[in-house]
């Protein structure tokens, strides 16, 4: 395993373990630490310049996450997944994005959640010309979002515990199939659906979202 650490942060003495989540968890969903690659403690706690039992912290809490896995003697590396996983993923998505659109849908004022996500869309309009990186937290801001307007507390912990492995899956085929579906007339539509106030319509465009992102990674 070859990691560049100038790459991966220049850890400060402080929160020395949320630097390193950081640290690892844009270097697994970038791709600089590619789907399988093993975690070695020594070279890690070594590059990120911060102690074993403080880099051990950040890794249990990646694989909470879903962005790393143990294997046979406990062996932890970057996890691999494959297409049924894929699909699973976004049909959990699609169940609690659909729930989230329409809560919303139904709120008997929806102006300023509507403003909200128009706002989250024109962010990603902004991020579309720069680096993959930024153009998936933009993305993920979205839909993180439209979970925390609804006031929903489980909806939104449920999305977020996924989250990790969402940002896996816009990984998993590659860079331009990841950028297809960061498409914002398509996340557009979702708000205009919600701004209908039809609940059934903003579900069921949400359903239709992820059953096409899903398609465009594993087809």
């Amino acid at each position: 395993m070859s990691v560049d650490a100038t790459s991966l942060l220049r850890l400060e003495k402080t929160s020395l373990r949320q630097q390193a989540l950081s640290a690892l968890r844009r270097a697994i969903t970038t791709g600089q630490l590619p789907p399988g690659t093993h975690l070695v403690e020594t070279e890690l706690s070594e590059k990120l310049q911060i102690s074993r039992g403080t880099l051990r912290e950040a890794m249990r809490q990646l694989q909470q996450e879903g962005l790393i896995s143990a294997g046979a003697r406990g062996r932890l590396s970057v996890r691999h997944l494959d297409t049924k996983e894929i699909r699973d993923i976004f049909n959990v998505r699609a169940a609690l994005e659909s729930l989230a659109a329409r809560e919303l849908a139904a709120l008997a004022d929806r102006t300023e959640c509507v403003r909200l996500l128009r706002d989250a869309v024109d962010d990603m309009d902004r991020w579309a010309a720069s680096n993959l990186e930024d153009r998936i937290e933009a993305d993920l801001r979205f839909h993180r979002t439209m979970c925390q307007l609804t006031g929903n507390e489980t909806l939104l912990h449920q999305w977020t515990s996924l989250e990790g492995s969402i940002r896996m899956s816009i990984m998993f085929a590659g860079v331009d199939r990841a950028i297809k579906n960061m498409d914002a007339k398509r996340h557009m539509e979702i708000v205009d659906a919600i701004e209908a106030g039809d609940a059934d319509l903003a579900a069921a465009t949400v359903a239709s979202h992820m059953a096409g992102a899903a398609h465009v990674l594993v087809a």
